[in-house]
């Protein structure tokens, strides 16, 4: 067999692994975007149908009629708006400290900061639950976005490595301008960091978009529930009405599948541009 061939086969076999795989991640949602479109009858029908035959797409708007579902999705989009803006923000700032800024002990805080990703949430959770309830947080949602603006250590490493792959002549050049540390940041950092800007949005969007535990702890009244939390409630009412069920789950998850299909590129690149680069 020749090298050529070889690397064929290679790359064959390559794909065809990763087809099957993606088949096998498919098969889970493809099941539940189905079962959203069928009636309960159809649910038990046998062998399976994977196109429902009629369409059934009433369960979408029955959501609205039979839980407050508009109140769900407004929650949402507050709680991830100001979560993803808070957390980009504060965690570019710290970012740009411990790539630019020379201070006795940078490695050891740096090093304190990655340690508190490897700290369960459930050590946290009661001395959080105390903390706020003494300030008088309990059934806001100040204990799930005042901590985005506090740099979360995850993505204030992403974007550090990624600061340090940014010339620091640029900062020199702009110096000599008369330029300070606040605007570089602004007009040269941020500018030449907007793949991996972009990344952490993402990945910070789908953290708040599918915030549970949170508000679990912190909330109580229903009307400041988000998608994640109303559904969990509104599926202990249907237990039985699987197609409603379906529909609601499928309901939160369009925005996360249509932004990773617009966004599919930057995803990418942005996962590559923020790797260690020293």
């Amino acid at each position: 067999m020749t090298r050529s061939a070889g690397r064929g086969l290679t790359a064959t076999s390559t794909y065809l692994v990763l087809g099957f795989g993606s088949i096998l991640y498919l098969v889970p949602f493809l099941w539940m975007l189905s079962t959203s479109l069928k009636t309960q009858d159809q649910v038990y029908e046998f062998p399976i149908r994977w196109i429902p035959q009629p369409i059934d797409w009433a369960n979408f708007v029955e959501l609205f009629t039979v839980a407050p579902f508009l109140t769900y999705t407004v929650n949402t989009i507050i709680i991830t708006v100001f979560g993803v803006f808070g957390s980009v923000v504060s965690s570019a700032a710290a970012a740009y400290g411990f790539a630019r800024f020379r201070f006795r002990g940078r490695n050891a805080l740096f090093l304190v900061m990655l340690s508190t990703m490897m700290v369960p949430i459930w050590v946290t959770i009661v001395p959080s639950y105390v903390v706020f309830s003494e300030i008088g947080w309990i059934d806001t949602y100040l204990p799930i976005l005042v901590p985005a603006f506090f740099a979360a250590p995850f993505n204030t490493f992403l974007l550090r490595q990624f600061f340090l792959g940014i010339p620091l002549e640029l900062d020199e050049a702009a110096k000599l301008d008369g330029a300070g540390s606040v605007r570089i940041f602004f007009t040269i950092i941020l500018p030449l960091a907007k793949p991996a800007l972009l990344i952490v949005g993402l990945f910070s969007f789908l953290l708040y978009w599918n915030e549970y535990m949170g508000p679990l702890i912190f909330l109580q009244s229903q009307d400041k529930f988000p998608l994640s939390l109303g559904i969990s409630n509104f599926v202990s009412s249907q237990s039985q009405d699987f197609p409603m069920m379906m529909a609601a789950a499928m309901f939160a998850m369009i925005p996360c599948v249509l932004l990773f299909a617009v966004a599919q590129k930057q995803f990418i690149q942005g996962i590559v541009v923020t790797g260690v680069k020293g």
